[in-house]
């Protein structure tokens, strides 16, 4: 017996095609969405507020943010007596991207100090008493790609190029 569908296109519309409703093995949440909402951590997550959020609200105004090109050049840390000649680029940095006493706050969260242990101590580093030539091919993989041919290349006996 073939499996072959003798209808195959379009398809008659059917209980299921027609009503749009769709049986499904489980229900995918316990709660409905709006309930869901209001417990841990979606409320949390949805009511606190981060400092790029609240920057991005309508009501949020800073008094210290430049009005316009001319305060933008002048509140960045550019001398021009003592780097002259930097890029643009270099020449735009602003004091609360670069330092880290600016008394602005740019993230939510606060810096954690990296505890101090002994393991710098313990960790013994290696190096080569003798430098050895990049264009060694001595250990290196057996191909015919490799740094010693042509570009990485190798030709065949007939003159032409391998090709993978």
């Amino acid at each position: 017996m073939s499996k072959r569908d003798p209808f195959p296109f379009p398809k008659l519309e059917n209980y299921y095609s027609l009503t749009g409703f769709k049986q499904q093995q489980k229900e995918p949440y316990d709660k409905p969405t709006h309930i869901a909402q209001t417990e841990e951590p979606w409320s949390r997550l949805h009511d606190s507020a981060t400092v790029s959020s609240t920057r991005r609200s309508v009501m949020h105004y800073d008094q210290e943010a430049p009005n316009d090109s001319l305060d933008f050049h002048l509140k960045s840390i550019y001398d021009h007596h003592k780097e002259f000649l930097r890029s643009k680029n270099q020449t735009l940095y602003q004091r609360e991207t670069v330092s880290e006493d600016q008394g602005r706050t740019l993230k939510t969260y606060e810096k954690l100090e990296v505890p101090q242990n002994d393991l710098e101590k313990e960790i013994r580093v290696w190096v080569n008493s003798q430098k050895c030539s990049i264009y060694s091919i001595e250990g290196t993989i057996e191909s015919h790609h490799n740094a010693s041919t042509n570009r990485g290349y190798s030709r065949k006996h007939d003159g032409g190029f391998y090709s993978t």
